[in-house]
């Protein structure tokens, strides 16, 4: 499968790829500085989603699904996420890719009926923004109706640097706890849950949770 990552450069995407080219898929990274990606191995495109005059369909082109892990902290806009699902919507529809899955937050995660994570006093405030941020898209993609087939795959509240560790659980809305009552999925093994995902086209235009 050839597939397109935007952010391959950044910290989640770059596990992605890397758990994507493990599985031996084609890869594009389609990042903004080219220089940060040294592998001979795995064609880059410059893009910057944020861009308005940077063509969506160009970066893409050749490729059959488009991950996205886009991020608002170079900038320090979070508009970054409700745009770029925007743009999403609107025009890859247009392109070879009839796919896209979204690297989400855990802010939108709800803790009650109807109350997300992000609500809750003990939030990190300096994540909050951007976890805001983060919801604003998840609702664009539920209110659209583009025939783009998505799936937006939100981690445990603790998404921490470590390789694999346990078997992940898939939820919906809700957010998922362990025994001992953590939300938490290390960066390797969300990688691994948004490639086994992707590879078995499952969840379509559907929001998911994954945490052990």
């Amino acid at each position: 499968m050839k597939i397109a990552i935007v952010g391959a450069a950044g910290w989640v995407g770059n596990e992605v790829l890397q758990e994507a080219k493990r599985r031996g898929h084609e890869l594009i990274a389609l990042v903004r500085d080219p220089g940060k990606v040294t592998e001979t191995d795995i064609e880059v495109r410059k893009f910057d989603i944020s861009d308005a005059n940077s063509s969506l369909a160009a970066a893409v082109a050749g490729a059959e699904v488009i991950v996205s892990s886009v991020s608002g902290r170079h900038d320090g806009d979070q508009s970054i996420f409700a745009r770029a699902a925007q743009r999403y919507l609107a025009e890859l529809p247009d392109t070879d890719a009839d796919r896209l899955v979204w690297v989400g937050g855990a802010g939108s995660l709800e803790v009650a009926p109807g109350v997300p994570l992000v609500s809750s006093p003990a939030f990190p405030e300096e994540y909050r923004a951007e976890a805001v941020g983060m919801g604003k898209a998840l609702e664009v993609f539920q209110r659209s109706s583009s025939t783009l087939n998505w799936t937006f795959i939100s981690p445990a509240a603790l998404l921490f640097p470590a390789d694999k560790q346990a078997p992940y659980r898939v939820g919906k809305d809700q957010l998922l706890s362990d025994a001992q009552g953590e939300s938490k999925i290390s960066v390797a093994d969300y990688a691994v849950a948004l490639m086994d995902v992707l590879e078995s086209n499952l969840y379509p235009k559907q929001r998911i949770g994954v945490a052990y």
